[in-house]
């Protein structure tokens, strides 16, 4: 940096602000996506060098000199390295702000800059150039007075009383059957799969209920309830299973792949019996406290099905007109965040674990264009929410935040503070303004009720593991371990 950088007059906004002369170049290079180049004249560069000049010299500590009094030209000859890195990190920032706000760019995520490989150079001005993907521009479409189906179910006694015998279920004890295994009896065992003859990969230990379909995350093995009917302990069966369309290993897509499976042992879950040390454990004063806290759970899972029959209904009609593309290294990357929101949604709604990973596995599996339509969908919902000033207050999270904990057996407290450490407290509040957005077009919608079907029965055993790879969490099971983690903290 030359020496006469601090005498540079600079310009001055009517606030009394420094206002830069920076300017860009936006080309459309892409769905979504800007290529944005940015030139920032010489007299910026000098009013940050000097502005971080004066700032260095009001902290540096040099031998021999008071603090505020170490010559201007020796805070920039000791200090080079240190005022050029903050120079650039202030010209980048501000720059950038500024560009987005006279622009009006509206990223979705940070620009792609290398900003190690940028140098500002001694003379003349500084330029350089990223991409960034941002939200699509389109018109809102027209969803005030829409014309939807809701469909409707009264919980019954007998309801309550099926659920309470699975919700039981998970403080029960596990006891090993003599005999053939029995519908929803715990099969423990390993899995070998192979490919053209050859061991593809390996699942050494598993516990799954017996149930028609076994659903890893890459692939279903429709014929599971068949292939292991009335096994036993130390039996060895086989069958055929597909890999997915959209797996995460593209050469396997589609192909072939059998699987053995090795039984270990058979179990069945006792239920235990409803007393005042199961009560307190779970956290209810009574029995009918606890029915009725299941009834309410119910009620909100058919609250959730209503939603989701309507909420289809209302994205069908509301993204009709949204035939914009989107970038595949957007929807990549947004592809565990629609998986989130799709658990979370599942969680509040009072949804068992096993449901949940059935239903993780099941979007795993056509993850690519899934993820395409919710992305479409949010963008819908996020203008809509914007367009009508929706917020979210902390008590509506503190609200799901309950219920969820209630349904997991666990306190509030702990499922915060699960749910702030993997990033899932930024989904919720993004998932809660967009319900809200649903909420609108729902108030202002006409409906015709229809009779709601009762949900089948389970027929689906998820579970965290691949096909064509080695373990990789998934969000619902990661979930398991940390709440393990926290009890063995307790």
């Amino acid at each position: 940096m030359s020496d006469d950088l601090a005498t540079t007059e600079e310009t001055v906004s009517t606030e009394g602000e420094y206002k830069m002369s920076a300017t860009a170049d936006i080309k459309e290079v892409g769905p979504c996506k800007k290529h944005v180049t940015v030139s920032v004249p010489r007299s910026d560069i000098e009013h940050f060098y000097s502005e971080s000049v004066s700032e260095l010299g009001d902290q540096a500590t040099v031998p021999g000199f008071r603090v505020g009094h170490v010559p201007k030209k020796l805070i920039e000859k000791r200090f080079r390295q240190e005022l050029n890195d903050q120079v650039k990190q202030r010209v980048l920032m501000e720059s950038l702000e500024l560009i987005a706000e006279d622009n009006d760019l509206d990223p979705i995520n940070e620009p792609t800059i290398d900003v190690e490989s940028l140098e500002i150079p001694e003379d003349g001005e500084f330029t350089f150039e990223f991409e960034v993907e941002v939200r699509p521009d389109f018109k809102l479409p027209e969803y005030k007075g829409l014309s939807l189906e809701r469909p409707v179910r009264e919980i019954s006694d007998k309801d309550i009383e099926e659920y309470l015998n699975r919700f039981l279920g998970q403080y029960g004890e596990m006891e090993e059957r003599k005999g053939a295994a029995e519908k929803e009896d715990y099969l423990e065992l390993s899995i070998k799969f192979e490919h053209d003859g050859k061991p593809l990969s390996e699942i050494a230990e598993l516990v799954v209920p017996l149930r028609p379909i076994l659903r890893l995350r890459d692939a279903e093995i429709k014929d599971f309830g068949e292939v292991m009917a009335d096994v036993k302990a130390g039996d060895t069966r086989e069958t055929e299973l597909e890999v997915s369309a959209e797996a995460d290993q593209i050469e396997m897509r589609g192909e072939k792949v059998k699987a053995t499976f090795t039984v270990k042992t058979v179990k069945f879950i006792q239920p235990p019996e409803i007393n005042e040390e199961l009560l307190e454990r779970i956290g209810a004063e009574s029995e009918e406290e606890l029915r009725e806290e299941i009834k309410n759970i119910l009620e909100r899972q058919v609250t959730y099905e209503q939603r989701q029959s309507t909420r289809t209904q209302v994205l069908e009609k509301i993204t009709e007109s949204a035939d914009w593309d989107l970038p595949e290294t957007l929807v990549s990357k947004q592809v565990e965040n629609a998986l989130r929101r799709e658990i979370l949604e599942m969680q509040q709604a009072g949804f068992s674990r096993q449901d949940i990973q059935a239903r993780e596995n099941e979007l795993r599996q056509q993850a690519i264009s899934s993820t395409r339509q919710a992305l479409k969908e949010h963008f819908v919902l996020d203008k809509i929410a914007t367009t009508e000033n929706l917020m979210v207050d902390p008590s509506e999270i503190d609200m799901e935040i309950y219920y969820m904990a209630m349904q997991q057996g666990e306190s509030p407290r702990r499922v915060r503070a699960r749910m702030v450490k993997s990033g899932m407290i930024e989904n919720l509040e993004a998932q809660l303004r967009e319900r809200k957005a649903v909420d609108v077009i729902l108030e202002k919608a006409e409906y015709k009720e229809t009779e709601m079907k009762k949900p089948e029965e389970n027929k689906v055993s998820a579970i965290a593991r691949s096909v064509c790879s080695s373990f990789a969490g998934s969000a619902a099971e990661a979930e398991e371990e940390e709440e393990a983690e926290g009890e063995g903290e307790d």
